[in-house]
């Protein structure tokens, strides 16, 4: 556009355009300030941790727990990195380029990828940790409520075997169900009981019904006589 040009455009737009530039140049300059003041403050656009959030909460968890003391975004050799261990001169980055930058200072780095969780740090430090006891798997312990409560349904110990497994789920069947004056509910808890009960007696502690064997929808019974007696 020649100076020409631009004396035809009114003062009205030029001056839009001017405010619109500086603007721009403001935003960018508060989210870039934004993130090098607050960098655990980052979301993603669904409003959820971003992974790099969520890491850096699992590995200040870790090292909390193992009672090793960090500092977080501390310069290394002109490198910032998110942890620091200053007893121990080991410093973790999650990047890649900033790993090997770290090479010659003196320095132990540890490059946590996206995929590693927190507590897979003390598998890459350069010193001995003792783990520290974390909470029992929550999905371990729904699994031994339910063999458990198996069990129970079937009027049995958990160290029953196979056998005492089997013999029980035949009493139970001869009083539960609705051909016999039994409720269908309680023929339905005693089919899903068994199926339970007797992966775990067989040592498949959470696995679908075999072949052959009763499944939770009682057909199986039904093509066999219902068990009774047998």
């Amino acid at each position: 556009m020649t100076v020409d040009g631009i004396g035809t455009v009114p003062s009205w737009v030029l001056a839009g355009v001017a405010l619109g530039v500086v603007a721009s140049v403001v935003v960018a300059a508060v989210f870039y300030v934004g993130h090098r003041l607050f960098p655990h403050e980052i979301r993603s656009a669904g409003g959820t941790p971003s992974g790099d959030v969520r890491r850096r909460g699992e590995i200040r968890a870790y090292l909390t727990a193992i009672n090793e003391r960090f500092l977080e975004e501390h310069a290394v050799g002109g490198v910032v990195v998110p942890f620091y261990l200053p007893a121990r001169g080991v410093a973790v980055t999650f990047d890649a380029h900033d790993y090997f930058r770290l090479e010659g200072e003196n320095v132990h780095a540890v490059l946590c990828e996206h995929e590693m969780p927190g507590r897979g740090l003390g598998r890459r430090l350069p010193f001995d940790v003792t783990e520290p006891d974390w909470d029992p798997d929550p999905e371990r312990s729904r699994r031994s409520d339910r063999v458990a409560d198996a069990y129970a349904e079937l009027g049995l110990s958990t160290d029953a075997d196979a056998d005492e497994v089997k013999r029980a789920y035949r009493e139970r069947v001869k009083e539960t169900h609705p051909d016999r004056g039994g409720d269908e509910e309680a023929f339905r808890r005693v089919q899903e009981a068994y199926a339970t009960a007797s992966d775990h007696a067989d040592g498949e502690v959470s696995g679908p019904a075999r072949p052959g064997r009763s499944d939770p929808s009682g057909r199986e019974d039904r093509r066999r006589g219902y068990g009774f007696g047998r």
